[in-house]
C-alpha cells in the first residue's frame, strides 16, 4: 500500500466515537520528536527483537536525560524521566499480561504498515503516543506552563528571582499573582452559582410557573412533604413535562422525552424533584445548565444498555462489586474501621451516574424500605463488631425517611459505645433542601457528644450552579448543631471544564460546605456519558485547583477499586499505565489502599481515551489547546 492511503482492511469504531483507520504516513508522523523509536521498529524483524532494542534506546535515552543533555529546564527534564518510565512499562511482557495485549505489536505492526493493524488503530492513539514522545524529546515544553505561557503572550514574564530582591522582588511577584488570578477570574466567571442575583431572580420566575401549574402555593413549595408527592416519575412525570412544555415556558427536545419514556416504559429508574426542576433554565435548554440536565435527564446509550440488561441489573452494573463485600443485607463494608448501611434504596431523585443504579428502583417505590426489622438487623451487626468506629447511612436517600425512622436508627447506634462517627450520606442538600428542617437538623445535632461522638453530613453537590439560598440556609441549620456538611464530587465530564470544580469549591465554601472527595467516576460503561479520563481529574488537581487556598482544595482526587475502595489519584505510586489500546485509551494498573498493609491484587482499569474527552469539549465551545498538558499526566 502507499504511504498516504487509508488501510482498506475493516475498520472499527470503539464505544467512544473514534473510527479506527488510520494512513501508514499519518502513523509515521508520530515518531517525530523521537526518529530512533521509528528506525527500530521498521527495521526489526519481530516483536521480540523490537522489545529488546527499544528498551536499550530506553536506557540510553534515560542516561541523557538523567544528565541534562536532552531536557535542558528541569521540569522538562522530569517530564522526560516520567514519560520513558511509562514507555519502559508497556514495553516490558508484564504489562502485556496485564493489559490483555500488546501494545508495543500496535507499534510495531503499524510502523510497517501492516493493514489490520493500521484499521483498528485511531487518531486517539496516535496522539497519546505524538505526545509521549514530545515529553520523552524534552520537546513537550510542560515547563513553562499552560497559564505562564497566555501571560507571556501579553509580555507578562514570571519574575527572575536572581535578578531583582527585596521588597523589588516581592512586589513584582505580586504584581505577576494579580495577572494570574485575572485570567483565573476570567475562567471563572464562566461558571455561574446559583447564589448569583441574576440566577435567583430567574429561578423565581420559573418557580411562579411551577406553582401555577401546579397549583400550589409558596408554604406548599417549602414543605418537603408537598416535593416528595409531587416528583415527577414514571408515565405521569412525562406526561408532566410534556403538558408543562405545551402550557409555560418551559424548554425540553423531543429526544430528552423520547428517551425518559423508553426509561419509564423498561423500568430504568428516572425522576426530578419540583425544586429540582426550577434549577433548569427553562428558556435556554443545555447552555447555563447543562450540568442539572445531564444528571436527570438519561442520554440513550445509557438506557439502551440498562434495557438490554435489564435482567442481569442487579449484578452487570454493580461496578464496585457490593455483592460480593456485602456480609449482611443492607450492609457493605471495605474497610477496617467503617461500614455502609442502607436503611433505603430508591431516592426522591435519580441521579442517572448513580453508582447503585444496579439496586435503586423508581422515587418512592414500596419496596425501597426494607422494614425496620432488617434495619434492625443489619444494626445488631454493627453492634457486634467494634473495629467499626464509623457508620455511614447511605442508600438511596435516607434522608427521604421520616424523623421517626431516623431517630430509631441513631438510638441505636447511640448504644455502640465503640462507634465514634456516624456519617449520613445524602444528596437531600440539593434535591430537596427544606426537608433539612429545624427538627430534623436538632434531632440528628441531639446526637453529638463531645469527646465521644460526632455526625456529620455528606452530601454530592456536582456545580456551582447547584448552590442556591435555599441549600444554604439548609446546611446553616445543620451548622448550628454543630454538625459539619462534606461535599463528595463525582467529576463528571460535563462538570470537568477548566476552573468549573473550582468555581464549585468556591460557592461551597461560601455556604459552609468542605469539599471532601473528588471521585473519578465509576468504570461503568452505560456510563460512558459521564465518564472521563484520569488525566483530566489530577491535570485539574495540579494546574486549577493548586491556585485556590488549601481550605477551598480539602477534597482528594480518588478512583474506586472494585471490591477494595478508594486509591489516591495524586499519588502516581498507586497506579501504572501497562498499554494503550488502539482506540487510544490507557491501560492502568490500580494499586488497592491495602498494598503495604496485607497481601493484595492490583486491578486493571480502561480509561477513557483523551482525544474522546477532548472532542466533547470542543463540541462545548471549549478551546482544547487550553487543555494541552492533559497527556502528560499519567
Amino acid at each position: 500500500m502507499t504511504e498516504n492511503v487509508v488501510s482498506t482492511a475493516k475498520a472499527e469504531t470503539s464505544p467512544w466515537g473514534l473510527p479506527g483507520g488510520v494512513s501508514h504516513e499519518e502513523f509515521m508522523r508520530i515518531f517525530d520528536p523521537l526518529p530512533g523509536v521509528r528506525d527500530i521498529l521498521r527495521e526489526s524483524p519481530d516483536v521480540e527483537e523490537a522489545r529488546r532494542r527499544l528498551m536499550a534506546f530506553c536506557c540510553e535515552m534515560e542516561s541523557r536525560v538523567v544528565s541534562g543533555s536532552v531536557a535542558g529546564d528541569p521540569m522538562d527534564r522530569w517530564l522526560a524521566l516520567e514519560a520513558l518510565r511509562v514507555f519502559k512499562n508497556m514495553l516490558s511482557p508484564f504489562a502485556e499480561k496485564m493489559a490483555g495485549f500488546s501494545t508495543l505489536e500496535c507499534l510495531w505492526r503499524g510502523a510497517r504498515g501492516d493493514e489490520g493493524a493500521l484499521a483498528k488503530i485511531t487518531r486517539g492513539f496516535l496522539e497519546e503516543f505524538r505526545h509521549l514522545f514530545l515529553a520523552i524529546s524534552g520537546k513537550a515544553g510542560y515547563s513553562t506552563g499552560w497559564i505562564g505561557k497566555l501571560l507571556e503572550k501579553e509580555g507578562i514574564h514570571l519574575v527572575d528571582f536572581s535578578r531583582i530582591k527585596g521588597r523589588e522582588a516581592g512586589i513584582a511577584r505580586s504584581d505577576y499573582l494579580d495577572h494570574v488570578w485575572e485570567k483565573v477570574l476570567g475562567w471563572l466567571k464562566r461558571y455561574p452559582t446559583g447564589l448569583d442575583e441574576h440566577i435567583v431572580e430567574k429561578r423565581k420566575r420559573n418557580r411562579e410557573v411551577l406553582l401555577d401549574f401546579f397549583g400550589a402555593t409558596d408554604d406548599d413549595w417549602n414543605d418537603y412533604r408537598w416535593q416528595f408527592r409531587n416528583v415527577l416519575k414514571g408515565m405521569k412525570g412525562v406526561e408532566v413535562l410534556r403538558e408543562l412544555r405545551e402550557r409555560t415556558n418551559f424548554r425540553i427536545s423531543d429526544e430528552d422525552l423520547e428517551v425518559i419514556e423508553m426509561a419509564v416504559k423498561n423500568g430504568v429508574p428516572w425522576g426530578i424533584t419540583p425544586y429540582y426542576l426550577h434549577l433548569f433554565d427553562f428558556e435556554n435548554p443545555c447552555g447555563e445548565d447543562i450540568q442539572v440536565r445531564m444528571q436527570v435527564i438519561p442520554p440513550r446509550w445509557y438506557v439502551e444498555n440498562m434495557v438490554k440488561h435489564r435482567n442481569e441489573r442487579r449484578y452487570r452494573f454493580d461496578f464496585m462489586g457490593e455483592h460480593d463485600t456485602s456480609p449482611i443485607d443492607l450492609v457493605t463494608r471495605r474497610y477496617v474501621t467503617v461500614a455502609i448501611v442502607k436503611p433505603y434504596d430508591s431516592c426522591p431523585q435519580i441521579c442517572v451516574y448513580c453508582q447503585r443504579n444496579w439496586e435503586v428502583v423508581e422515587p418512592f417505590a414500596h419496596e425501597s424500605f426494607p422494614g425496620m426489622k432488617r434495619i434492625e438487623e443489619a444494626l445488631e451487626w454493627f453492634a457486634e463488631h467494634e473495629s467499626l468506629i464509623d457508620v455511614l447511612i447511605t442508600g438511596g436517600e435516607p434522608l427521604a425517611l421520616g424523623n421517626e425512622t431516623i431517630e430509631k436508627i441513631m438510638d441505636r447506634i447511640a448504644e455502640m459505645d465503640h462507634v465514634i462517627h456516624v456519617r449520613w450520606g445524602t444528596r437531600i442538600p440539593v434535591t430537596v433542601p427544606m426537608r433539612i428542617t429545624d427538627s430534623l437538623a436538632e434531632l440528628l445535632g441531639s446526637y453529638i457528644e463531645p469527646g465521644r461522638r460526632n455526625v456529620c453530613i455528606v452530601t454530592h453537590v456536582e456545580s456551582a450552579y447547584e448552590v442556591t439560598p435555599e441549600m444554604a440556609e439548609a446546611v446553616y441549620k445543620l451548622r448550628k448543631q454543630g454538625i459539619y456538611v462534606y461535599n463528595q464530587l463525582v467529576m463528571q465530564r460535563c462538570v470537568s471544564r477548566r476552573f468549573e470544580t473550582c468555581a464549585l469549591r468556591m460557592a461551597l465554601k461560601r455556604i459552609g460546605i468542605d469539599p471532601y472527595y473528588t471521585f473519578n467516576p465509576k468504570g461503568k460503561m452505560e456510563q460512558k456519558d459521564y465518564m472521563l479520563p484520569i488525566a483530566r481529574i489530577v491535570q485539574e488537581r495540579k494546574e486549577e485547583a493548586r491556585l485556590l487556598p488549601g481550605v477551598f482544595r480539602t477534597d482528594e482526587p480518588v478512583f474506586n477499586v472494585p471490591r477494595m475502595g478508594k486509591n489516591h489519584l495524586r499519588a502516581w505510586q498507586d497506579r501504572e499505565i501497562v498499554g494503550v489500546a488502539p482506540d487510544g485509551s490507557r491501560i492502568y494498573l490500580m494499586h488497592p489502599w491495602e498494598k503495604g498493609i496485607n497481601p493484595t491484587k492490583v486491578y486493571t482499569y480502561r480509561d477513557v481515551p483523551i482525544l474522546a474527552y477532548l472532542r466533547y469539549l470542543e463540541s462545548l465551545g471549549e478551546d482544547v489547546s487550553n487543555y494541552e498538558t492533559i497527556w502528560y499526566y499519567y
